[in-house]
């Protein structure tokens, strides 16, 4: 089983990718949150970035069948956690207080958790 640098719940900003504003043609970094973490895969499912869509079928009476649009995972190494304090994407370093080991950014060193 392989580890993630990222958990449920943080913000990151996608590496990969071109996502264009389409009045400016800039292309700009999209972040979101995390929603599900795959370590076995080494995907994760961000929300908002990298949307499909699906065809669903309706399963049982009375529900409604259509066109979904949904999230697909992402490789996590497509992804850079952005820290909380200085809002800048960073990577992870890892610092032992009181027997616990903590998350803290590369950049300014505050720990995330």
């Amino acid at each position: 089983m392989s580890k993630v640098h990222v958990k449920t719940g943080d913000t990151v900003v996608l590496l990969t990718g071109r996502y264009e504003d389409k009045y400016t043609g800039k292309g700009d970094r999209k972040t979101g949150k995390i929603v599900e973490v795959s370590p076995k895969e080494g995907k994760v499912i961000v929300e908002g970035i990298n949307m499909i869509t699906k065809h669903v079928k309706p399963v049982r009476m009375g529900e409604k069948g259509g066109i979904v649009r949904t999230e697909a995972p992402v490789y996590a190494c497509k992804v850079q956690l952005v820290c909380p304090k200085c809002g800048k994407p960073t990577r992870v370093g890892h610092v032992f207080e009181d027997g616990k080991k903590l998350r803290v950014c590369k950049k300014c060193g505050k720990a995330f958790d």
